[in-house]
């Protein structure tokens, strides 16, 4: 995903000369072709975060559309009260992309997990969230991001994460996209938990359980269109994210549905990790086990939902 990144910003800063690019001392390499063409709008931050963001809103303020971007929680956590009164207060447009995001940084511990982030951002007024499935929705996240004129915050993965869209789709801020289609089920997967959950779907399947699979790029604002539709055709809505289960995607999910116990027929299940610290080494497909976010888990309790 962060090769995608670094090939969509390029293109971006070459067909709109407001786009500057700021990294907070991570993908050099990765941003080469970026400083080639636009030597002048590339700005190393170095270790200093806070500080990029609030370089960003100066930025913003002149009439330029800065995007942000290293490692999450180190552009969430680590400057949240730069981002919540330099770029949120004066709704600056401004994008922060946090790569890594979730689990994707399992081996080099709790320091560079990120499972509060959507949380943190999704509460601050006046910011889109966003978290694309794959390389191709990115690309479509990010241009509308910038395009849009107002804070946005993106996640995204960091490398090797399956291709689910053949194209970068069409996408717009507050609307989802079905993948598959089912009757028994809704699974609502918002980042790069799509391939997870499209597996979990076939495992259902061979079950008898056809399940619906929608792709939830919009965290904040969700597609209350679509969920309110969903939330009266099916019997189980399930949310998947990679991020804690407290005041995440499910959250969000789950707030919205309680402010419309009328229009609501569904139960609710919600996947994601625990209120706890991972401090058990591994890699990312290990880490996903632990907190039951592999395919097998969650078809599984799915499927005992259902029977129920």
């Amino acid at each position: 995903m962060r090769n995608a990144f670094a090939a969509e910003i390029t293109e971006l800063a070459a067909a709109d000369p407001r786009v500057v690019m700021l990294s907070g001392d991570i993908g050099n390499r990765l941003f080469d072709k970026f400083k080639a063409r636009q030597p002048e709008r590339f700005y190393n931050c170095g270790v200093a975060e806070a500080n990029m963001i609030s370089m960003a809103a100066g930025l913003a303020s002149c009439g330029l559309r800065p995007v942000c971007y290293t490692i999450t929680p180190f552009i969430t956590a680590r400057c949240f009260e730069q981002i919540r009164v330099d770029v949120c207060y004066h709704h600056m447009p401004v994008t922060i992309v946090g790569t890594g995001a979730g689990l994707s940084y399992a081996s080099l511990g709790a320091t560079h997990h990120s499972l509060e982030d959507l949380a943190l951002l999704r509460s601050l007024p006046g910011m889109r969230v966003l978290a694309p499935a794959d390389a191709m929705e990115l690309r479509s996240c990010l241009r509308a991001a910038v395009i849009g004129g107002e804070p946005a915050y993106i996640r995204i993965g960091k490398k090797g994460e399956p291709v689910v869209f053949p194209a970068p789709p069409p996408f717009t801020v507050g609307q989802w996209r079905e993948v598959r289609g089912g009757a028994r089920a809704c699974l609502l997967s918002t980042g790069n938990m799509l391939p997870e959950v499209l597996a979990a779907a076939d495992l259902l399947a061979r079950e008898g359980l056809t399940t619906r699979v929608v792709a939830c790029a919009s965290v904040k604002p969700l597609d209350e269109a679509m969920l309110g539709d969903i939330a009266n055709a099916f019997d189980i809505i399930a949310t998947v994210e990679e991020h804690a289960l407290i005041a995440g995607f499910g959250s969000a999910v789950a707030e919205w549905l309680a402010d419309r116990p009328v229009l609501a027929r569904a139960r609710l299940l919600r996947f994601g990790a625990g209120d706890e610290f991972l401090h058990e080494p591994g890699e990312q497909e290990h880490a996903r086990k632990i907190f039951g976010l592999d395919a097998l888990a969650i078809a599984q309790r799915v499927a005992v939902a259902l029977k129920a």
